[in-house]
């Protein structure tokens, strides 16, 4: 079946693996072939625009084989239609099925058939991802989660009974739901790998609404995947893809701070929190100079806030520790009332800066308050930070403060909250 706008499926699988260019993609698909045991072949540019083309022709097994190996994902998820969809002869050898994706990732991208859907669709379909957006703030992930997956998979089914004008927008809002997913999964859940398969259902989602401000925004999210793995080169690369997309935007100038921000966040965990900082410099100008451009409604997960939070915990990586007692106090003191995430973060740096200047009841007290803040909302991210503190508290271990934190970390219900999740 032909793809209006090329086989963005396979495109945007492609890019989230980290081949930026077709012609990388055949370098490394040549490489990989004596890999697997199909000795020495060559696989064209030529052969990859031909994949990526309006009307994709179907691999043939080596190159089935190639494909599946280095994306990770079935040859029929990938936009090739089997030649027996249309003869009704079965195939002779299924496709191999990856491991580990959650059930969000695993439905194949459905092709326009019949339209049976009204030109409401779109819309309708919006209002509810705009919902799940604005929950995500205040409901417990675990109950969340559960929600926006079913919404995926209704969003999926919809797209084989939408034409036109009506799928573009339930694209949109497909791959907005997609993201939250994978943000909830990595984030909230500590999923890594069900958020980078979830990704890539966004990212081909995305393609299918040709939005590439919301396509850079998946891929900027896939590289906090291997940053937060210390894997800096893999997450460079996906940034470097975001930052293309954006490019096509056009893009505003928080969301160009927010690139920034990531680059310093994966820099950080990587080991280099001076590059960190010098990429957070870049998106301070940023929001400095401004722009014309308005961010998209669900931009809503950074702030000149939330880029001073990723400052503070920069400069407390790098040892900058007065400056970052400075910074992460302002953050505390700004953030709105229903941030209460990314309120357990900031107070988990401010602890970590206080066990760093040697003063561990202080550092407990900080603690302390997250813990408070995680009973209202669980974040997993959160509760990895006072996790690092308690560990950095260890040679105060045996006094009062210690021991109090310690009966609220292990508690029975912050235990099970843990074991749980």
């Amino acid at each position: 079946m032909p793809h209006p706008a090329g086989n963005t499926r396979l495109k945007a699988a492609r890019q989230h693996a980290g081949y930026a260019s077709q012609q990388a993609f055949a370098d490394a698909l040549t490489q990989a072939a004596p890999r697997i045991g199909l000795g020495r072949m060559e696989v064209s540019v030529r052969q990859v625009r031909r994949w990526e083309s309006p009307s994709p022709p179907w691999p043939r097994a080596d190159h089935q084989r190639l494909i599946v190996h280095l994306l990770h994902l079935p040859i029929d998820q990938l936009g090739f239609t089997p030649p027996w969809q249309s003869t009704g002869t079965p195939p002779s050898v299924a496709s191999p099925q990856p491991t580990h994706m959650p059930a969000a990732a695993t439905l194949p991208l459905p092709q326009a058939a019949t339209a049976v859907q009204p030109a409401t669709i779109g819309a309708d379909y919006t209002a509810i991802t705009v919902a799940h957006r604005r929950l995500y703030w205040s409901v417990q992930p675990d109950h969340l989660h559960p929600t926006v997956v079913e919404h995926t998979r209704l969003g999926l089914h919809l797209l084989a009974e939408t034409h036109g004008l009506a799928r573009r927008v339930l694209a949109t809002a497909l791959a907005e739901s997609l993201l939250l997913a994978g943000r909830v999964e990595f984030f909230d859940l500590r999923q890594p790998e069900d958020a980078d398969a979830t990704y890539v259902r966004a990212l081909q989602a995305a393609g299918e609404a040709d939005d590439p401000i919301l396509g850079a925004a998946i891929l900027a999210h896939a590289a906090f995947i291997p940053g937060w793995a210390q894997h800096r080169d893999e997450a460079a690369e996906r940034i470097r893809a975001a930052r293309a997309y954006a490019r096509r935007g056009p893009a505003s100038a928080e969301f160009l701070a927010w690139l920034d921000a990531v680059e310093a966040e994966c820099d950080t965990r990587s080991g280099h929190p001076v590059d960190g900082l010098r990429a957070i410099a870049r998106a301070e100008d940023i929001l400095r100079t401004g722009s014309e451009h308005q961010s998209p409604d669900w931009f809503t997960w950074f702030s000149p806030v939330r880029l001073a939070a990723f400052k503070g915990n920069t400069q407390l990586k790098a040892g900058r520790l007065a400056q970052a007692r400075d910074t992460l106090t302002a953050v505390l003191n700004a953030l709105p009332a229903e941030e209460g995430k990314q309120r357990t973060v900031v107070l988990g740096d401010l602890a970590a800066v206080e066990v760093a200047q040697k003063r561990p009841e202080a550092a407990c007290a900080r603690a302390e308050e997250a813990l408070d803040q995680l009973a209202v909302t669980w974040y997993a991210t959160g509760m990895a930070r006072i996790r690092e503190v308690r560990s950095a508290l260890q040679p105060w271990a045996d006094e009062a403060y210690v021991r109090h934190l310690d009966d609220r970390l292990y508690g029975w219900q912050t235990t099970l909250n843990a074991f749980r999740r």
